[in-house]
């Protein structure tokens, strides 16, 4: 028998890096990830409930915007969200590790905390509040500095020192909100009255939300143009290719991680002062940890974490109000939220890659 000839293709898939994308084909790829996510949400929605997927979805725009006083408190979250973020963010685009910023946020909250029960009567109001800036923004900067020191001088794990560092700023708070509880011993937390921030304008969350919007200005003119913004990439980049141009990687580390710690003070600042008027040790919150997740999907950029963090608070007011509404568990609201977060994580694949397809022609 003879041999015959036949071409057919093969085709091969791999994986490549895309170049650079523009930022509005990247926002197309997230908004398509969340399109995406909503309608898996509604599958599971109709399979685990049998509710109506757009009146759940209606819900939950109720329950983040239904009216005027939510959505000041989605603004005011999404504020406190975006100033952790912006905490984080020149630590890790240095690519040091700071997960740490729950426990900074706390230390800084409890420094505020102590200036308004021990100085509260003894000092007039704007210098109270004066006190308590500068002590929760240096008492945030030192807490950051103690995993600096020792990755800068030992070398040591960051990642897990900062995590750790976490549990033990958390306890300490935990036995300050005891000490100094109402009567005292009863655990529940004393409401701070001396240096509350004023209402402005009516609303008692304005200056939150115009401190944070300050802050972001600053934050991005820092990373995009000053000279020590330069230092932050360049180390990320390569720590030698920043020895060799001259730039001191230790004074770089140690300097970025106060900058993160002492902004971190500043949204323990701002809860203690200015939202809850107490000290609990869940003050934070969990944003410390969810904060990293809005920078990394940001890129780094604090204008676009205005976005993210108001996504992700809207997607935690909403899902709260349906499990609310529908008399659903918790768990609930944590499914539907954790569906959107994934899909959203995901789509960061297809905007730093491709998949490609090869044809290869061949004979046999």
């Amino acid at each position: 028998m003879s041999k015959m000839n036949k071409l057919y293709f093969k085709t091969k898939s791999h994986i490549v890096k895309r170049d650079d994308i523009t930022w509005w084909k990247a926002w197309i790829i997230r908004v398509i990830a969340v399109l995406l996510a909503m309608v898996v949400c509604g599958i599971v929605t109709v399979f685990l409930t049998d509710l109506n997927p757009i009146e759940m979805y209606i819900t939950m725009a109720e329950g983040a915007l239904g009216t005027t006083r939510l959505v000041w408190n989605l603004i005011q979250n999404t504020a406190i969200l975006l100033c952790v973020s912006l905490a984080v963010t020149p630590a890790f685009k240095m690519k040091f590790w700071n997960i740490g910023a729950e426990g900074q946020v706390l230390i800084g909250g409890l420094a505020t905390a102590a200036c308004m029960i021990f100085l509260g009567e003894k000092l007039p109001t704007p210098l109270l509040m004066l006190v308590m800036v500068i002590t929760s923004v240096v008492s945030g900067a030192l807490w950051a500095l103690v995993p600096a020191f020792f990755k800068t001088r030992f070398n040591s794990n960051e990642t897990l020192f900062t995590l750790m560092m976490n549990y033990v700023a958390i306890q300490i708070v935990a036995y300050y909100t005891l000490e100094w509880s109402m009567p005292k011993g009863s655990g529940t937390p004393r409401t701070l009255e001396y240096g509350q921030l004023p209402v402005l304008f009516g609303q008692k969350y304005l200056i939150n939300i115009l401190i944070v919007l300050v802050l972001t200005i600053v934050a991005y003119i820092y990373l995009k143009y000053s000279k020590q913004g330069y230092e932050i990439s360049v180390v990320g980049e390569s720590e030698n290719t920043a020895r060799y141009i001259g730039i001191n990687v230790k004074k770089v580390v140690l300097r970025t991680m106060a900058i993160s710690g002492a902004v971190c003070g500043i949204a323990g600042f701002l809860l203690v002062a200015g939202t809850d008027h107490s000290l609990k040790s869940d003050t934070a919150g969990g944003r410390g940890f969810t904060a990293i997740m809005v920078s990394w999907l940001a890129k780094f950029n604090p204008i676009f974490m205005i976005l993210t963090s108001l996504l992700i608070v809207f997607l935690q007011k909403g899902a709260s109000k349906i499990s609310e509404v529908y008399r659903l568990n918790s768990s609930f609201s944590d499914i539907i939220t954790g569906i959107i977060i994934f899909f959203i994580i995901g789509s960061e694949f297809f905007i730093n890659y491709k998949i490609k397809f090869n044809k290869k022609e061949e004979n046999k």
